[in-house]
């Protein structure tokens, strides 16, 4: 099962050097995503999930004040078995629309991908991650400078590209 899991620059390179990643929150194309989405095409759920798991990392730069603003998530092929479905509905919080915690640690040997914004979006990302919980809050304003960081598309990068993303 592919699962995104939330990161900044800074867990990135935690996870590069230690192999592991940090926390146990995860996205995934659970039953509900499917039916939010309204799509049986597996790859347009996944990037649905995606699009939740940058919105979680943008949720983690707005904790962490001093990291680098740009959004990183790791996408990673796990076991059914080592998800688990969110403590809490997923029905009435739209921010958690396919979220999944995993049991244990990821390794980032198991990732298949990283996705990243590039430093050009970094302004966008700072202004969003400053506004998120205005947004959270029915902030329209704020809720469209969160939508400004969505309009950068998070690229792909291949595991051995790490070092080269964390320079």
């Amino acid at each position: 099962m592919r699962v995104y899991v939330p990161t900044t620059l800074d867990g990135l390179a935690a996870a590069h050097s230690g192999g592991l990643l940090e926390g146990t929150a995860a996205y995934a194309v659970t039953p509900a995503l499917r039916e939010w989405y309204v799509s049986e095409d597996l790859e347009e759920l996944e990037y649905a999930a995606l699009g939740r798991a940058a919105e979680a990392s943008l949720r983690l730069l707005a904790a962490a004040p001093g990291a680098a603003r740009r959004r990183v998530v790791v996408a990673a092929d796990v076991a059914e078995s080592v998800v688990l479905p969110y403590d809490g509905d997923e029905y009435e919080n739209q921010a958690a629309l396919g979220r999944v915690s995993l049991k244990g640690e990821l390794r980032l040997a198991k990732a298949a991908a990283v996705h990243a914004d590039v430093a050009e979006a970094e302004a966008d990302v700072a202004a969003a991650a400053g506004a998120i919980a205005a947004a959270d809050q029915g902030d329209q304003d704020a809720q469209f400078t969160v939508d400004g960081a969505e309009d950068h598309e998070l690229l792909w990068f291949a595991t051995q590209e790490i070092p080269g993303l964390l320079a």
